[in-house]
């Protein structure tokens, strides 16, 4: 069920399924009227707007793991962008849903939790922020969250999508970690030196996602060659981040801020040992946000 947000620059859609921010649309634009920013998930290109990653982000090898002696299966970025939410706190300009454990969960991830997905809208910015709670009396809960927006691009009709570039708040050095079926081979090259542009093609993205650790920057825009629309997000804290788009002629591109990664080829099949992985302590309380800034 979509609820929404509102205020006088931008109106927000938020589904119950998956919390899924499903519409980020700017109403105040003299030269458009309206414009939407969030990729409209045709399911004939890619079926998704914005997901939840959670409680894994990436693909474990042959989608397994081991916990305690047995072996459980979860599917790429986990199941919480399939459940269902509880709407558990609603005004004009903020929304919370809400996802506990259950039978069904516990089948394939053995861990009490209570995942809170809070949407608040400010001015032309929507702040997203997880909380993440281990309601457990005596059990560690292990887990990963990460997001998956997916951008309009182009944004203006009449615009491509080599017309657009990613901008950095300064000249970044950085390289990219490989995957091969999903998963990190432990390869690595190199993706900018000393640049605040990174242009859009699709054979960027021919190896699939690039895939970005421990890097220096907090803030990364899209952009246009030849307009001046655009979209910011804001990610202080964050470890990893993924730049993703479906495939030559996809109109989107995602930006991903993840707290966790993807398995490696050969990796390990522990839970506790795979790397992006976060422990909550029993009664214990995470919580992590970005923000999205329409321009």
């Amino acid at each position: 069920m979509p609820y929404y947000l509102e205020n006088d620059q931008c109106r927000v859609a938020v589904n119950s399924y998956g919390a899924e921010l499903s519409s980020f649309i700017r109403k105040d634009l003299p030269e458009l009227g309206q414009l939407e920013y969030i990729w409209p998930a045709d399911p004939a290109v890619w079926g998704r707007h914005a997901p939840v990653l959670f409680p894994i982000v990436g693909r474990l090898a042959n989608d397994t793991y081991q916990h305690q002696g047995r072996e459980y299966r979860l599917p790429q970025h986990g199941f919480a962008r399939d459940r269902e939410f509880a709407l558990v706190h609603q005004t004009a300009t903020t929304l919370a849903f809400e996802l506990r454990a259950d039978e069904a969960s516990r089948a394939a991830y053995p861990f009490e939790f209570v995942l809170t997905i809070r949407y608040e809208l400010r001015g032309l910015g929507l702040t997203v922020r997880w909380e993440v709670q281990n309601p457990a009396a005596a059990t560690e809960l292990l887990f990963s969250i990460g997001a998956h927006p997916a951008f309009r691009c182009p944004l203006i009709p009449g615009e491509t999508f080599e017309d657009y570039f990613f901008h950095f708040d300064h000249p970044v050095t950085v390289e990219r970690h490989l995957l091969a079926g999903g998963l990190l081979t432990g390869q690595t090259e190199p993706l900018l030196a000393a640049q605040t542009e990174l242009p859009l093609t699709y054979a960027l993205f021919a190896q699939d996602a690039l895939v970005l650790k421990h890097f220096d920057f907090t803030h990364l825009t899209l952009r246009s060659f030849r307009s001046d629309r655009a979209v910011r997000l804001r990610f202080d804290g964050f470890p990893y981040l993924g730049l993703w788009t479906k495939g030559p002629g996809a109109p989107f591109v995602c930006i991903e801020p993840w707290q966790g990664i993807a398995g490696s080829v050969g990796g390990p099949t522990e839970l506790a040992d795979k790397e992006g992985i976060l422990t909550l302590a029993p009664g214990g309380q995470y919580a992590a946000s970005y923000t999205i800034e329409l321009q």
